[in-house]
């Protein structure tokens, strides 16, 4: 085979196998047999956006999630910008609005070049119709990682709680 066809083709293939790599460390799709991310990866978007461009403002309607394929993400909350999570390659977040359509809880901005996969949730619903048992196993894994982030807030509120009433005074 010609030298140029073969790059073009170990390109497209080494491109395919790191969304895999990025894929299978996220909850949602880490237990997905390589027939199921061919699914999976057919139906993602990919974005890209410039350094301090806002992905989401605080008080959007959530589209879906979002899989950070290069780059970092500050999650802030308005008006101050408090920064809630520095986010990196690997990370994801968003998939709260998979599930419902309420109002974006915090803006997301990307602080370097960054490169995204999104999953939105027009195409969880159109993969629920298509393929139901891949579509139920996506969201078991979606429900079960939203448990946990709670349940990590939860703790850390309950840290927080307790640590501004431990240096009060005993009256």
């Amino acid at each position: 085979m010609n030298k140029l066809w073969e790059n073009i083709f170990k390109t497209r293939q080494k491109k395919k196998d790191d969304i895999n790599d990025i894929l299978i460390k996220i909850p949602v799709f880490n237990d997905l047999n390589s027939r199921a991310l061919t699914k999976i990866k057919r139906i993602l978007h990919q974005r890209e956006y410039k350094a301090n461009e806002v992905i989401f403002n605080q008080g959007d309607v959530g589209l879906g999630m979002y899989i950070i394929e290069s780059g970092s993400v500050e999650i802030v909350c308005n008006p101050e910008r408090h920064i809630l999570a520095q986010l990196h390659e690997g990370d994801f977040f968003g998939e709260l609005a998979l599930l419902d359509e309420s109002p974006r809880s915090a803006s997301a901005i990307a602080k370097t070049p960054c490169r995204m996969l999104c999953f939105f949730k027009p195409e969880l619903l159109d993969l629920l119709d298509r393929d139901p048992k891949l579509g139920s196993k996506i969201l078991f894994k979606l429900a079960w990682t939203i448990g946990e982030r709670l349940k990590t807030t939860n703790q850390q509120v309950k840290e927080l709680s307790c640590s501004t009433y431990s240096t009060k005074p005993i009256q």
